[in-house]
């Protein structure tokens, strides 16, 4: 188990990226939230098997149809339990 945050800039916010990111992150059985953020980026952070917390990073990097994703920062952060839901903050 592990725990990302996640930072995707470009055209993301107006296109539906939280709640694609939600959708992806539950079929994923991640837990977690996403929100937007001042300067127009999406910040998320994801909590379950690496393997599912990979999948979900390398899909950010598209995102949502509408969506046009500049880059995708992530870094590792310390794990804590979650409680098994994916929010939109």
């Amino acid at each position: 188990m592990i725990r990302k945050r996640f930072v995707i800039t470009g055209r993301v916010q107006g296109v539906g990226y939280r709640f694609w990111t939600q959708r992806t992150a539950e079929q994923l059985g991640l837990s977690g939230w996403v929100r937007n953020l001042p300067d127009g980026s999406v910040e998320a952070e994801v909590s379950g098997p690496t393997e599912a917390v990979d999948e979900l990073e390398r899909a950010c990097h598209d995102g949502p149809p509408a969506a046009g994703v500049d880059a995708v920062h992530s870094e590792e952060i310390e794990h804590r339990a979650g409680d098994g839901r994916f929010e939109i903050r």
